[in-house]
C-alpha cells in the first residue's frame, strides 16, 4: 500500500511539474489530485522518495522536481500509453493520406509529429538496406535503349536509363523482365544483388551482355546508400516555449540538429514497429545533452523496421501524450508503406 501510494504521489508530482513547471509542495499534491490522505502523509512519502533519488528539490523551502531516476520510475509504470482521440486520428490519417511519393511522407510526417507533441520531431529516411525489392519493370523505349524501374519496399522509385549493347525484341525484353524479378522480388538487397550477379549467364553458359548491362544499372541503384542518413526535423522552434529552465540544453541540442550523424545515434536504432523507446536524460549517448530525453520507434511496412521517427525535447516532457503520438504517427506511416 505504501509503495502503491507513493508511486501515486511521484505521479502527482511529475505531471503538475510537466504542466507548470514550478516544483511541487505537499498541499498543492493533496489539493489536485485527492490522493485520500494527509499532507503530512505526503510530505513523508515525499521524504522517502528524495531519500531514494526519485525526486529532488532545487531550492530550500521550495517544492519537490522529479529527477531522471524519477521519470524513468513514471514512465516505465505507465499503466498504457495515452490514446488518440477519434478526432486526432482522423485528422493524422486526412493529413498522411495526401501524401504523393516518399518524400512527402517524411516531410508530412515530422510536420504532423512536432504539432502534435509540440517537441522537435525527428524522421529517419527509410534505410536501403534494410528494404526489399517489391518489383521490378524494363520499359523498351527504342530497340537498344531501356528504362528500368526499381520499386523498394520503403515505397522507394529507382529509375534508370540503360544504352544496350544490342538490339532487343519483346519476346527477348519479356524473358529479361521474368528473370530479373524471379531473382530480385521480395528479397532483402543484398540477397538481391547477389542473386542478379548471377543471371548474365545466357543459354549454354554464354555471356549475355544485355542482361549484364541491365544487372549492372540495377546492382548500381541498389547500392546508392546516400539516403541511409537523411533524416527531415521539424519544430525547432518549439525549443523556444521552454524558457530559462532548458536553456542550458537549447545550444548543444541544436547544434546536434544540426549534425545527421549525431541525430541518428541520439534518436538510436530502428526497433520493431510499434515497440517504443524512451531514453531520458543521462540515458541518452551524449553527456551535453543529459537534459533531453527521446522519444523514438521504428516504422517500416509489415512490421519491419526500415527507420525511427520521434522526438527530441526537455526531459519535462508530456510523457504519455509524447509517447502516444509518436506511435499512432509511425502506425499511420508503416500503413501507407504498406500499401503503396
Amino acid at each position: 500500500m505504501q509503495e502503491d501510494r507513493r508511486l501515486a504521489v511521484l505521479r502527482a508530482i511529475v505531471e503538475d511539474y510537466v504542466a507548470t513547471e514550478e516544483p511541487v509542495g505537499s498541499k498543492a499534491l493533496v489539493e489536485r489530485h485527492g490522493l485520500g490522505v494527509s499532507p503530512a502523509t505526503v510530505r513523508n512519502d515525499m521524504a522517502v522518495l528524495e531519500d531514494e533519488g526519485y525526486i529532488t528539490q532545487p531550492h530550500t523551502s521550495a517544492g519537490r522536481v522529479p529527477t531522471d531516476k524519477g521519470y524513468r520510475l513514471f514512465v516505465d509504470r505507465l499503466a498504457s500509453v495515452k490514446p488518440m482521440t477519434q478526432a486526432e486520428r482522423r485528422a493524422i490519417a486526412a493529413f498522411l493520406d495526401g501524401a504523393v511519393d516518399l518524400d512527402d511522407v517524411v516531410q508530412r510526417s515530422v510536420r504532423l509529429l512536432s504539432q502534435l507533441t509540440r517537441q522537435v520531431a525527428v524522421v529517419q529516411y527509410p534505410t536501403l538496406s534494410r528494404s526489399t525489392v517489391r518489383h521490378v519493370e524494363l520499359v523498351l523505349l527504342a530497340p537498344r535503349r531501356m528504362l528500368v524501374v526499381l520499386i523498394l519496399s520503403t515505397g522507394r522509385v529507382e529509375q534508370r536509363l540503360v544504352e544496350l549493347p544490342a538490339e532487343l525484341d519483346e519476346d527477348a525484353l519479356a524473358d529479361l523482365r521474368g528473370r530479373v524479378n524471379r531473382a530480385a522480388t521480395g528479397e532483402v538487397i543484398a540477397d538481391a544483388v547477389a542473386a542478379l550477379r548471377d543471371l548474365p549467364g545466357g543459354t549454354g553458359g554464354e555471356p549475355d551482355p544485355v542482361a549484364g548491362a541491365v544487372v549492372d544499372v540495377l546492382v548500381d541503384a541498389m547500392q546508392d546508400h546516400r539516403s541511409d542518413e537523411r533524416i527531415a526535423v521539424a519544430g525547432t522552434g518549439n525549443l523556444a516555449r521552454y524558457g530559462d529552465s532548458f536553456d542550458s540544453a537549447v545550444r548543444p541540442l541544436l547544434e546536434a540538429l544540426e549534425e545527421h550523424v549525431v541525430l541518428l545515434k541520439l534518436m538510436g536504432e530502428a526497433t520493431a514497429s510499434g515497440a517504443l523507446t524512451v531514453r531520458i536524460g543521462a540515458e541518452g549517448p551524449y553527456e551535453e545533452l543529459s537534459s533531453t530525453s527521446v522519444i523514438a520507434t521504428g516504422y517500416g511496412p509489415r512490421d519491419e523496421a526500415l527507420a525511427t521517427l520521434g522526438v527530441v525535447g526537455p526531459t519535462r516532457m508530456d510523457y504519455p501524450g509524447t509517447m502516444g503520438a509518436v506511435r499512432a504517427v509511425a502506425r499511420y506511416v508503416s500503413r501507407i508503406l504498406d500499401e503503396s
